[in-house]
């Protein structure tokens, strides 16, 4: 069975990929790592907790950075609500968060299970550079990072160049890449147009189980952000595609090895990541740094989709 921590800002989109997990039977949930992104830390905290009994599940949160490690943080509560839940009432956890750190946890569990763990990072990369720089050793005992970051191959949705979980904390994202942790990077390019759900969508998974009905119920306010930004009846899911790809590869239909480079100096390119393709025709010749990154160029989205929906309403 293989071996999860999943480190998320708690948002709409974050909920539905904790919940993909969730429901998947060959996948062993260590622990729900949280940080500031999103909405606050403590928000964020309160947000996993609330998915996680919804779902049913008894999985330990850990809370983690609630800033990025040089930069003041900014939030995306303008998309996702104030509570990063759609503000429609729903967020009254029982439970409570665990004590420990989510940065010890990271390095303790990496250390307790050497090459098994997978990390899916949904958020800014703040919890695992912090890891990394407290115990590298260790955090190269990481298998796998399944990263939902950077603009892919397209436009950023945060600057003209940057995608909001990079942008946020692109000092660690820079740490993150040059780890040496094998890394497989899903950009925002990959979860509009067909991958985000539809009104049809929307309206089947109302009507369906617990589940189902709590991420519609949750997006609402990123339904209205699209309605008025994109004047499309649309709500996106970059960390339920992110989450799609760590658990189903028969959907990645296309993907390159490459070195990626993130800016973090220059205040107007903060937070792009660059992709360098070996096999792009360029005018200059010069020496690419060896592969740092696998990046998903394309995904089989009505398989993604289905799959998606199946998770959500408790089907085989």
């Amino acid at each position: 069975m293989r071996k999860f921590i999943i480190d998320t800002d708690t948002g709409s989109d974050d909920a539905s990929a904790i919940m993909m997990a969730v429901a998947s039977p060959d996948i062993e949930i260590l622990g729900i790592t949280t940080l500031a992104g999103n909405i606050s830390l403590e928000q964020a905290t309160k947000n996993a907790l609330q998915t996680l009994e919804v779902c049913g599940e008894d999985i330990k949160v850990y809370p983690g950075a609630a800033a990025p490690i040089r930069r003041p943080l900014v939030m995306a509560d303008g998309v996702h609500g104030k509570d990063g839940m759609g503000d429609q009432d729903l967020i009254h956890p029982q439970g409570t968060a665990e004590t420990k750190h989510a940065v010890d946890f990271i390095v303790e569990t990496a250390r307790k299970y050497p090459g098994e763990v997978e990390i899916v990072a949904l958020g800014p990369a703040t919890n695992i550079a912090l890891a990394i720089m407290k115990d590298r050793e260790a955090m190269k005992m990481v298998k796998h990072i399944w990263s939902m970051g950077t603009a892919g191959f397209g436009p950023g949705n945060s600057s003209p160049v940057a995608e909001f979980n990079v942008y946020v904390d692109a000092d660690s994202y820079a740490v993150m890449l040059d780890s040496g942790i094998p890394i497989t990077i899903v950009g925002f390019d990959l979860c509009l147009g067909p991958a985000a759900l539809n009104k049809e969508d929307l309206e089947e998974l109302a009507n369906g189980t617990v589940m189902s009905k709590f991420a519609v119920d949750c997006t609402k306010a990123l339904l209205s952000y699209n309605l008025n930004n994109r004047g499309q009846h649309i709500v996106d899911l970059p960390d339920a595609v992110a989450m799609g790809v760590a658990l189903w590869d028969d959907i990645v239909v296309n993907s390159l090895s490459a070195y990626c480079y993130c800016c973090t100096m220059e205040e107007p390119a903060y937070g792009q990541v660059i992709i360098y393709d070996v096999n792009a025709p360029l005018s200059i010749d010069y020496k690419v740094p060896d592969a740092n990154s696998t990046v998903v160029r394309t995904v089989d989205y009505q398989l993604f989709k289905e799959r998606l929906k199946k998770s959500l309403l408790g089907e085989k």
